[in-house]
Order: C-alpha cells, then structure tokens, then sequence
C-alpha cells in the first residue's frame, strides 16, 4: 500500500471541524452585516489628501487640503490620491480578511496547508480586492 505524504486528520476531528464549520456557516448574516460596515480612512504620505472608502472599496468621501493649491502640480496631486485610496482600500481589505478568516477553524486552516503547500491560499486569493492586484500587477512591471 502506498503511503501518503499527508497526515489525515481522524475521523472526530474531521467531525469536529464539520461542526465548527456548520457554526460558521450559521453566522454568515452576522459576518455580512459587519463587513457591510467596514471603512477605511487613510492620509496620503504627504498630508494633503484623506480618503475615505466603503466596504467594497468604493470611494466615499475625498478630503484635499487647500495648500495643495499654492503650488499645482497635477501629477503629484494624483499620486497623492492614489496613495490615500489605495491605503484606505488595504485597510478595509485587512479588516475583511480578519472577519473571514476569524470565522476558520484554525485546524482547518492546518489541514489546507499540507494539501497546498505551496501557499498558493484560495481563500486569500479570494479576498483580494482589485486594488490588491493592480498593486501587484505594477509591482511585477505587467
């Protein structure tokens, strides 16, 4: 018999972890709710602008300083709202991601390490907003 390079949970276990998931499933009109109130509010790293965005990223309010008009430079104006954004949007995705996964039995999150040990999370990957990945793309130079 061929052994598996996996160490398979017990049969108790795998119960256990059915019943904790079945918990979490029953909480997921809680969990929608509180991330339907998440937002993020961050300053550009200059000061001169705050964003303030909603739970799916959406920009809810933008906050420039009006000394940003004593020298009009339209090229850091835009980096200075991209930054403000793009920080605001990581926080509400961090928060996001600390609901979902607080949800995950800690076993579970063992167990789908040894099947995919490479890292490659699908629940992670899920959870990236598109901001995350224009961050990324930039960041590889696609």
């Amino acid at each position: 018999m061929e052994e598996t390079p996996y160490k398979l949970p017990n049969e108790a276990t795998l119960q256990g972890l059915m019943d904790e998931l079945d918990r979490a499933m029953k909480n997921i009109p809680e969990i929608h709710r509180r991330l339907m109130e998440l937002t993020g509010v961050a300053w550009s790293g200059d000061g001169m602008v705050k964003a303030t965005v909603g739970p799916r990223g959406q920009l809810l309010d933008l906050e420039i300083d009006p000394r940003v008009f004593r020298r009009p430079d339209a090229a850091a104006l835009k980096a200075s709202i991209m930054g403000a954004v793009t920080a605001a949007i990581q926080q509400v995705n961090e928060q996001s991601r600390e609901i979902v996964l607080g949800q995950v039995p800690p076993e579970l999150a063992e167990l789908r390490a040894q099947f995919r040990p490479e890292g490659d999370d699908p629940i992670a990957q899920m959870l990236l907003t598109d901001a995350d990945l224009l961050a990324e793309r930039r960041r590889y130079g696609e």
